[in-house]
């Protein structure tokens, strides 16, 4: 998959309030104040110069402003990080550059300067419709406020725009979600992120469902809730691309497909992370974890250091084959055997024999005359569980 391109994440940190399922690397900031925002600005354009030369002679194919709340950023902020990573990485041609952004009011009136900026898609946090589920999601803003976003992104001229919902969230159901479909696709938007709810460790939602106090729906209504946004969506003229995205022809997200193909990531700001390039060192590539602590990365980056070696993870074989499965399988294509048998000497079977084996006999992997897998769609409701196997396997 190699083509000497690289995608350029950007983490802004600063949320207006830290929302209980989230285990992000963020920072609560109500107001964010223009110096605070002006020392994180200056620091990543110094850690993208200091950077950048080891990815030298590598295209510009994606920049990706995720937080966080990038869209707290002054439209000016936003300019210079754009100009900054272009310069860079000159393009051979346009480039996809995405800004996540909540429905907030500030936000809203910026708009038209993001795009002024160099912003050409955008990602709206919209989560529902329902102010009772956003409510129980702890979101700073309101249903109004996402209908108004959305509008407002196209009066300022946004042509591509995303927008996430989440779904299985604690006193939802069905009847609620479809109701959060019918507002999302009354809006006909280019992309859609649709996320189950997930408990992620050391939150607050994890704490409550420790205890018990989190009412969340069970195994049976979480299925109907994922089939049902297959089945709105898809209906809608939204194809699904990957387990949680939907998009319309030609608009899946350019950037989060390099994930999911293992392409070249620089991921810059706190707690961002890269993946690395195959290199000698490396031959099936590294990833790299910047510092998880705003005053750790900011300190790291005024020394002026190059990047910590000892940050560096080089991927073994074993653990490069797993990854290219299981991300691979999160896509509707799946997995080409061919490309996985010229980077590591062998077919899928080869190595995943009897993980292919066991997994197509439930139903939850389907296996092409050339050993192509990908998952039915009883294995996508059950993908994290497929995904494993590939990852534990000797």
């Amino acid at each position: 998959m190699e083509d000497g391109s690289v995608g350029v994440y950007v983490h802004v940190p600063f949320c207006e309030r830290v929302c209980p399922y989230c285990d992000f690397a963020v920072v609560a900031a109500r107001r964010l104040a223009p110096a605070r925002e002006d020392a994180y600005v200056a620091a990543l354009l110094a850690e993208l110069a200091l950077r950048a030369p080891a990815w030298d002679r590598r295209v510009l194919a994606s920049l990706y402003l995720g937080g966080g709340t990038p869209s707290l950023l002054r439209p000016a902020s936003i300019a210079r990080l754009v100009a900054a990573a272009k310069a860079a990485f000159p393009a051979r041609g346009p480039v996809e550059v995405t800004l996540e952004m909540n429905p907030g009011t500030t936000e809203r009136q910026r708009l038209p300067g993001f795009r002024d900026a160099g912003v050409n898609r955008l990602s709206i946090g919209v989560q529902s419709f329902d102010d009772a589920v956003l409510k129980r999601l702890g979101r700073a803003h309101r249903a109004e406020e996402g209908r108004a976003a959305l509008r407002a992104a196209r009066d300022a001229g946004f042509e591509n725009v995303s927008l996430d919902l989440i779904f299985g969230a604690p006193g939802g159901n069905e009847a609620q979600l479809a109701r959060d479909l019918d507002d999302a696709i009354a809006f006909a938007p280019e992309h859609v992120s649709a996320y189950e709810l997930t408990i992620e460790a050391a939150t607050p939602f994890e704490r409550a469902a420790r205890r018990g106090q989190l009412a969340l729906p069970d195994e049976a209504a979480s299925v109907r809730c994922f089939e049902l946004v297959e089945e709105r969506l898809e209906a809608a003229g939204l194809a699904r691309y990957e387990i949680s995205s939907f998009a319309r022809p030609g608009r899946a997200s350019l950037h989060n497909r390099r994930y999911w193909e293992r392409r070249p990531v620089l991921g810059i700001g706190m707690g961002a992370w890269s993946s690395d390039p195959p290199d000698p060192v490396a031959p099936f590539g590294a990833r790299r974890a910047n510092p998880r602590h705003l005053d750790a990365y900011l300190a790291w980056v005024a020394r002026g250091e190059a990047p910590d070696p000892a940050a560096r993870e080089v991927l073994s074989e074993a653990t490069a084959r797993g990854e290219a499965v299981f991300l691979a399988l999160r896509t509707v294509r799946g997995l080409d055997a061919r490309g996985f048998a010229a980077e590591f000497g062998g077919s899928p079977r080869a190595f995943f024999a009897k993980e292919i084996d066991e997994l197509a006999a439930a139903g939850l992997l389907e296996e092409a005359g050339q050993g192509a897998l990908r998952l039915t769609r009883r294995g996508r409701l059950v993908s994290d569980s497929v995904f494993e196997r590939f990852v534990t396997a000797p």
